[in-house]
């Protein structure tokens, strides 16, 4: 792990209907929020047949970019309220993010204006 990365990127996939309690689960352990999507599942657990016709589940992608010292913590809670133990319920990861613009909620303001003010 690089010591000086500052985010993760928590990347949840769960099944249609539960993307609420991912998000309310991340930020209780410290996230600020998330962004949801929709998606299918191919997985070995997706696959049902109705009159012969196989149906690709529908899935909920949730989100989160996250302070790096706060992974783990976060991961956790998601796996525990949305029962991720459980094979078929989803799956969680997190990827290194080197770069975020626009992030205004992650920023402290002030600090940022000092150096802003600075630099001119």
């Amino acid at each position: 792990m690089n010591p000086e990365r500052e985010y993760d990127l928590i990347i949840t996939v769960v099944n249609r209907g539960y993307a609420d309690v991912v998000v309310e689960a991340a930020k209780k352990a410290g996230a600020q929020g998330g962004t949801i999507f929709y998606a299918r599942g191919t997985g070995i657990h997706e696959v049902e047949k109705f009159f012969g016709i196989t149906i690709q589940p529908e899935k909920e992608v949730v989100l989160n970019l996250v302070k790096h010292k706060l992974t783990r913590q976060i991961m956790h809670a998601i796996v525990d309220e949305a029962g991720l133990s459980t094979p078929g319920r989803g799956l969680s990861f997190a990827l290194p993010v080197e770069d975020v613009v626009g992030v205004l909620h992650h920023v402290d303001v002030d600090e940022f204006l000092k150096q802003y003010r600075n630099s001119e």
